[in-house]
């Protein structure tokens, strides 16, 4: 199961684990009121208070979107109706105790958990409002019994609570939006890669051409046939250009990227050789390259992609595995694709998130999904961590 799926089994959990405790706290609210005596008057107040209870769950149990707005809305309608029927209760009791027991345990929870998912994914201007307002009617629930010290003292405490959970809310949505910012920049140098291995590509490939070009004018009168041959080399190789260039071109979906960005040369998996006897070098587990197919004449941005898989691969093994005995690159090309695998014998324990939290893979997966292909990363069958790739080939797709 992938992180983001055993994430979202984890929230499932937690949510099923809060509408236990509201239905539990509920039936405590019951069997406490019921208890104490009840007039008429104080079980149509109970029903209110129950019915206010149930209707804080469609609020915080859903999974929002960051930014709702209806959120915010439907909480500030629900903390204003809970304050409203506070000051119906207060006002009609005119020193008299017309709701005797709990004063809603299932609907404190309720709303603390509103100002949590309001705090959380709520619209920036209508949340803290609404975050306000319910802790508000957090902090008068208790006043519906009496005004005593001790309720007064329970009504400080469950503002204290609703903060608290404005606070956790709050702090989860930063974390989230500056993991949303890093991810961002990792895809935006990714594409700024993108388009240096494109100039790299282009560079070369334009120069033969003009070379060529230049070559078959001048025996042009004396060899003839020379000429043809240099035509189709440049055909050749202008119809390779144009091709990768449509799909490279493709990727760079960001018209504010810098034309003068700096050049790199370009690396693809012919020169996983020196990759791997650098590794060696200053590695204590040998790595060991395995290639299965011909790896000449791939496209450039496949070649250049499988290489940054296996420089990620090496990278994170060197890091994160001290302890691996051996490294295993295994490179297959097939006539539909190209295959990459990393694997490490390591024994330390590893997570996804913990591996340079996870940005090095989600540039490396911004990349390979940009091609059509697929990368996943995560402990292996015999133990150690395995990284593959696949990368389907232009043939495979149609082009």
């Amino acid at each position: 199961m992938s992180t983001p799926d055993l994430r979202r089994w984890w929230v499932r959990l937690a949510q099923a684990a809060g509408l236990l405790a509201i239905g539990l706290l509920a039936l405590f609210d019951l069997r406490f009121s019921t208890s104490v005596g009840m007039t008429p008057v104080a079980l149509l107040l109970v029903l209110v208070r129950m019915g206010l209870a149930v209707a804080t769950v469609p609020l915080w149990l859903p999974m929002h979107r960051l930014g709702s707005r209806w959120l915010p809305a439907a909480a500030l309608a629900l903390a204003t109706t809970s304050l409203a029927v506070t000051a119906a209760i207060r006002v009609a009791s005119n020193g008299s105790y017309l709701l005797g027991g709990s004063w809603g345990l299932a609907e404190s929870a309720g709303l603390l958990g509103v100002v949590f998912v309001v705090a959380r994914w709520g619209a920036p201007r209508l949340a803290p409002w609404a975050a306000v307002a319910a802790g508000l009617a957090v902090a008068a629930l208790p006043l519906r019994v009496g005004t005593e010290s001790l309720l007064v003292i329970f009504g400080l405490l469950q503002v204290l609570a609703a903060a608290g959970a404005a606070g956790v809310g709050l702090y989860l949505r930063i974390v989230a939006a500056g993991r949303e910012r890093a991810i961002a920049l990792v895809r935006a140098e990714q594409r700024a890669e993108f388009a240096r291995d494109l100039h790299d590509f282009i560079a070369h490939h334009v120069t033969g051409i003009v070379v060529q070009a230049q070559g078959a004018r001048f025996v042009a009168e004396q060899d003839p046939q020379r000429v043809i041959v240099a035509l189709e080399q440049i055909e050749r190789a202008g119809a390779e250009t144009m091709a990768s260039m449509r799909r490279m071109v493709g990727i760079l979906r960001n018209p504010d990227a810098p034309p003068d960005a700096p050049l790199a040369p370009l690396a693809g998996v012919t020169e996983l050789e020196p990759l791997l006897t650098g590794f060696n070098g200053a590695a204590n587990a040998p790595a060991r390259l395995h290639v299965d197919g011909d790896l000449d004449g791939l496209p450039v941005e496949v070649s250049t992609s499988a290489y940054r898989v296996v420089m990620e691969g090496l990278t994170n093994t060197r890091q994160h595995a001290p302890g691996a005995r051996s490294v295993d690159v295994a490179v297959r090309r097939t006539p539909d694709w190209l295959l990459v695998r990393v694997a490490d014998d390591g024994t330390a324990g590893r997570t996804a998130p913990a591996r340079g939290h996870g940005f090095g893979l989600i540039g490396l997966t911004e990349r390979v999904r940009a091609l059509g292909g697929t990368i996943t990363a995560g402990p292996g069958i015999a133990g150690g961590w395995v990284l593959d790739a696949a990368f389907p080939l232009p043939t495979a797709v149609g082009r």
